[in-house]
Parts: C-alpha cells; structure tokens; sequence
C-alpha cells in the first residue's frame, strides 16, 4: 500500500504486458473526501482513466483500471490525490499491474485430472467441531452447504490441528510447520520472516492473494499478512461486524473481490468466525434450536456463574467450568444444552454465507476451475473434560476437525479418505493441486495419494500404503491473553488408531501418559494406558524423536519479534477481552 497526502503525485514508468489492467483499491482514514486520480501514457501526456471521490473512511473501494489500449508499450502511470486542503492521507491499494486471462505456467506435473485451478480459496472457520457437522454425522442439520460440499468433494473423516487455539494453529496451516518448528506458541509471539507462507508461494506464482481475518491472530499481530498484498481484518472494519459473527460481512465483500478478479488466478485465505463465542447467532438462527422462552432464564444463569468464575479471561469470555456452575447452584447439562443450540445456530447462518460463497463462484463460472478447502482451527469444548472454551488440552472435542476439498470436475465426487491427516498437509496438498513447488522444510504432506478415483459414483474410502504420525501439542503460555491452564503443557500423537498424550506439566496427582483408542474414542474419554504399556512405550519413543525433529528445525525469531502494542492494538485487546 502506498500511503499519501493531498496534493501528493506518485508517477512511475513502466512497460506493460499483454491484455494489463491496474488492480487497485483506494481508502482514506477520515471524514473529508479525497480524490484518487489515475493517468497513464507518455511522460507529460498522460491521460486521466480514474478519478474517484471517497468519502466513506476505514473500507477499501476497488476501483480497477483498464489498461489494454497501453499493452505492450512503456508509459508513465500517475497515481494522484486531490482534496479540500493539504496533508488529507490517501491510501492507494497494493496497485498492481496484471495481465487478464493470463495464468502461471505449471511448474509440476498434474496428479489429478484436469487443469491446475485459477483460483484457491482456504475457508479457515474458527471454533467449529467436527461432530457438529451433519456431514459426519451429527444429528441437526446445521451445515447442508457443507454436506453438499463433501458429496461433489472429498471428505476426510479424521483431521485434527497442530494446536487447539487460533494463535498457534494458524501459522502451522499456512506454513506447514509444527508450531515447535514455527514458533508462535504464546500470545504476542509473531511468526518469523523467514517462514515461508502459502500466500508468499502464490503471490511469487503470480496470484493475487487476499486475506479476510475476522480475528487478532490470523492477521498483522501475529504477522500472518506475510504474502498477502491486500489483508481485510475484522478490526479494521468499523461499524459493519458484530461480535464474532462475520461470515454475512467477508463474503459480500470476497464476492466483489472475486468479481473484479475473476480473470486472474487468485489465492483467497477466508477466516470466518461464526462458530466462536459469544454463540449467540442473528436471527432466525437464533431460535433455530434454542428456545426463546428459555432465553431470559440463560442469561440470569450466566450472570449468576460470571460471579464465581477466577480467572480474567474465562470470566471476560464467560466461560464456565463445572465446577464454576455448580458452585453457582445451576445444572451443568442444561445451561450447556443452549450454549450448544446457540453455537450449532451459528454454525448454520455461516453455512448459508458459505453457500453464497459458492453460489458466487458458479455465477462467475469459477465454481469448476477453483479449488476450495473447508476446515476449522479447532473444536470447542462443551464440558466433555469439565471445562467450556478451547486451547486448555490436547483432547478430541478441540483438535478434531472437519475437511473438505471441493473442485467440481477434478477433486473426485463422493471421496472419503478414513485415514487420519493434519492441519499441516493442507500447504502442500494445494500447492500440489496448484502444480506448484514446495518451498524446503515443508512438515506436512500432500494428500493427493489418498484421493483415489472411485470407479463409480459412489462414496469409497482411500488409504496409504503407510500412515504418517499426527501431533498435536498444548504448550504452556506466559501471558494472560493465552488460555488456562497456562502452566500446563501436553502433546499428543496419533499413530494408526492409538493417541498417546504426554503431559509434561500437569497438576499434583495428574498422569504423565493417558492412551485413547483414536478410532472408537475420538473425544478420548476412557483412558487405556495401564492395558497397554507396550503401546504407551512405543508411542512415547515417537513423540520423543518428533520433539528433538521439531526442535531441531525451529526458526529463528526476528530480533523485533515482541514489539511494544501501540495504543490501536492495546483497544483492540481490550475490547475483546484479552485483557482488562
């Protein structure tokens, strides 16, 4: 971005390629409107093909530029601002200069049939368990885009995440790092530079890439913008978001994205919230299945257990333990059966923003020639382990996750993969999708091997000739805006169909080792270890020589990696309750 003042001139020369059009979008951070103009040809004859008044400050308007009358010829291109007095700040876009219809040349050889994709969007859905997804089998229908998703796509039945809380899971999906080997584990940790990101990969390919990050992790705080030329984050959207809910907001505003790129391939990461406390969602989902007689009573219960609960940050989240609603007179199950029916109402408005979503890709007649990855960055506990809330354990109601790869045409129709896979496969696998190269120390692995063409229409299940461990970890954490336990520290790793969890800080009393039969236990709550010590020894080897692996490859950090908050960053925190 290109940050001026009124009557500030940028001119630049350069030769233009084939079919070149100016990406562009403008914005302003105050009341008073500001003119953006844009000329182009020969030095001191340019001619004006923009101009564009803004008095709507803190959004992006796209104001595309065509430039195919100037291909193939070295003009000068003028960016200037104009307004009612001078010093007015005028923010120019990430202006670049691309060439329509034109997409990267392959730089691998296909695995599956088809083309590579134009375009790729990620939809990263923050806080959404697996088994509260009719497509695995929950009881609410409360994701039918997603169901019809899994039947024109594949579906992996068993994906967990590195890591059960959005800071730390994040940078592994767009890395394809453990976040032992990545380093962002603790709240104000940022993701070294020397990372290289999945956005860095496409946009060095020639993609546009965009980011739409509904939270403070997925964004500039933990330097997740690295790769992205134009990042929207929920906090800098004033006005338009209302509490965690915002898949109705990105999507209007992705489906204009898309609209104005829809001949150039593109890279799309898409944060969506919905399923993140507070659960309540907007009508009608509200109601959808939680009771309006019922609603005053909850929110007296609520206010009754935020009295007792200790610690700041469940308190601010309101985030009971049993305990805590048992030490407040009220009935555990009961208050969390209308958490749940509010969040699975949650989960169903976002799912009919998804279906927009792919409504607006067919629309664009993009739906065929784009590749869209549906998961989350954990799960959420309903008191499975005592407790509400996410990031306190290793435990399957946070670390399993839904998967989904949709491509019409080329992802195989009705594929379900019953092998357990990782957040981290995901880098390579569209890079692999997208014949593109990985870049070295890469973690994860494609699963294209797993992704078998059926023989028929019907539904088949893919294995590999050899499974590859999973690890998820729950580091201890320093800070207060990391979840509690903060002093605990567990991993956990997934070898055929055993979970071993390794509590390397625990509480007085508490194993260091618990065993789970992954496949027939998948929210671990009948802990095997004292059947099976062989497995318990085995297993623990594993998690040992992964250790001394991750460890081994960590990044360095950046000397300036913990920088000071500024006052913008600090009201952002404590406004989302990070901090009091």
């Amino acid at each position: 971005t290109i940050v001026a003042r009124t009557p500030e001139t940028v001119r630049v020369s350069l030769t233009l390629p084939e079919n070149p059009w100016l990406d562009l979008a403008v914005g302003t951070l105050e009341d008073e409107p500001v003119t953006f103009r844009v000329a182009v040809g020969e030095p001191g004859a340019e001619a004006a093909l923009l101009e564009r008044t803004v008095t709507t400050p803190h959004r992006w308007d796209l104001a595309p530029v065509d430039l195919h009358p100037y291909a193939g010829r070295t003009v000068s291109l003028t960016l200037s601002l104009a307004g009612g007095r001078p010093g007015l700040l005028g923010l120019w876009g990430t202006p670049i200069v691309r060439s329509r219809g034109v997409m990267p040349r392959p730089q691998a050889p296909p695995k599956l049939a088809g083309d590579a994709p134009q375009g790729v969007v990620l939809v990263w859905v923050d806080t959404l368990r697996r088994d509260h997804l009719d497509a695995y089998g929950y009881g609410r229908p409360t994701g039918p885009t997603v169901r019809r998703m899994a039947s024109e796509g594949a579906l992996f039945r068993d994906a967990v995440v590195q890591a059960t809380w959005t800071k730390v899971s994040t940078p592994s999906v767009l890395t394809s790092l453990y976040p032992a080997s990545h380093g962002v584990r603790d709240f104000s940790d940022r993701l070294p530079s020397s990372a290289v990101t999945l956005a860095e990969v496409y946009r060095e390919a020639g993609y546009a890439t965009l980011s739409m990050s509904s939270g403070l992790f997925t964004g500039r705080f933990t330097n997740l913008h690295q790769g992205f030329e134009e990042v929207q984050e929920n906090g800098s959207i004033k006005g338009e978001l209302r509490n965690s809910k915002t898949a109705r907001v990105f999507v209007d505003r992705l489906l204009q994205w898309l609209e104005a790129h829809r001949y150039v391939p593109f890279f799309v990461f898409l944060h969506l919230q919905d399923p993140h406390d507070p659960y309540r969602p907007y009508p009608p989902y509200d109601t959808m299945w939680a009771d309006r007689a019922g609603e005053a009573e909850h929110e007296r219960q609520a206010a009754e257990v935020r009295k007792v609960i200790t610690d700041p940050l469940m308190r601010g989240f309101l985030m009971p333990s049993r305990d805590d609603l048992r030490k407040a007179g009220l009935d555990p199950a009961a208050y969390v059966d209308y958490e749940r029916a509010w969040y699975d109402g949650a989960i169903r408005g976002m799912d009919v923003e998804i279906a927009r979503l792919l409504e607006g890709l067919r629309s664009l007649k993009l739906d065929r020639r784009t590749l869209v990855a549906d998961t989350a960055d954990h799960g959420e506990e309903f008191l499975e382990h005592g407790k509400m809330f996410h990031g306190q354990s290793t435990y399957g109601e946070l670390s399993n996750v839904p998967l989904i790869l949709w491509r019409p045409g080329t992802v195989p129709a009705g594929a379900v993969v019953d092998q357990t896979v990782q957040a981290i496969d995901l880098m390579p696998t569209l890079l692999e999708m997208s014949r593109l190269p990985l870049p070295k120390g890469v973690q994860g692995h494609s699963l294209l091997p797993l992704l078998v063409a059926p023989s028929s229409g019907a539904a088949h299940a893919a294995t590999a000739s050899a499974a590859w461990p999973a690890v998820i970890e729950k580091a201890s954490t320093r800070e207060g805006g990391g979840p509690p336990p903060r002093d605990a520290e567990s991993y956990a790793i997934i070898v055929d169909h055993w979970k071993l969890v390794r509590n390397t800080t625990r509480p007085a009393g508490g194993p260091e080792f618990e065993l789970y039969d992954h496949r027939i236990d998948p929210l671990d709550k009948a802990d095997r270890a004292a059947e099976h010590p062989a497995i318990v020894k085995r297993l623990a080897t594993e998690l040992e020589q992964w250790r001394r692996m991750t460890e081994a490859s960590r990044l360095p950090p950046d000397a300036q990696s913990r920088e000071g908050l500024g006052k913008e960053e600090l009201e952002r925190l404590r406004a989302l309750g990070y901090i009091q």
